[in-house]
């Protein structure tokens, strides 16, 4: 329900399978999930050139949570859905998850989580902060350092799930030809 006043088709559902039916759906998910990251980086740059301190950490925080949250449901990979996966199916996402080394597809999004993140971006979140002492262009290179960590974590995101969902597609046409 919540997609469909989003304005988004929530992932398909077939048989217990959440995930992208196809390559094609895959990549179409992939750009939808690109986009999405874009605009959100955006948000996130405009927080960063604002001259006080603190709310674009505060704002990087609620769009990323979000952003994660939005990204798994693009591609079938919330607890939620995955709990839904038939049972070989829920194992074998998770062994890939856990095979990636991902901290966020297929989990719970948490403020502590998000906090991780960013910190592991700490040089840039140091420098971001350091330019803005400097008016105007400092600002300004504050917003891009923002928009660029920002858009390059989402992404990353993307593609971690672009390969969890590879491998169920995989998985998925090997139980097909063992029928």
């Amino acid at each position: 329900m919540l997609d469909r006043l989003r304005g988004r088709k929530p992932a398909k559902e077939v048989a217990g399978i959440l995930i992208p039916a196809s390559e094609h759906a895959l990549h179409t998910v992939r750009q939808r999930c690109r986009q999405m990251v874009a605009k959100r980086a955006l948000l996130s740059a405009g927080a960063s050139a604002l001259p006080i301190m603190g709310v674009d950490i505060a704002v990087d925080i609620h769009l990323l949570s979000r952003l994660i949250e939005d990204i798994n449901a693009e591609f079938g990979m919330t607890p939620q859905q995955i709990e839904k996966l038939q049972p070989k199916l829920k194992v074998a996402t998770y062994s890939t998850i856990v095979g990636l080394g991902s901290t966020l597809v297929g989990r719970m999004v948490t403020r502590e989580l998000m906090l991780k993140i960013l910190t592991r971006s700490g040089v840039k979140l140091v420098s971001k902060n350091a330019t803005r002492l400097v008016p105007i262009a400092g600002q300004m290179v504050s917003a891009a350092i923002g928009f660029s960590a920002f858009r390059a974590i989402g992404n990353r995101h993307i593609e971690a799930c672009v390969k969890v969902a590879e491998e169920m597609l995989k998985m998925q046409a090997e139980d097909r030809l063992v029928e």
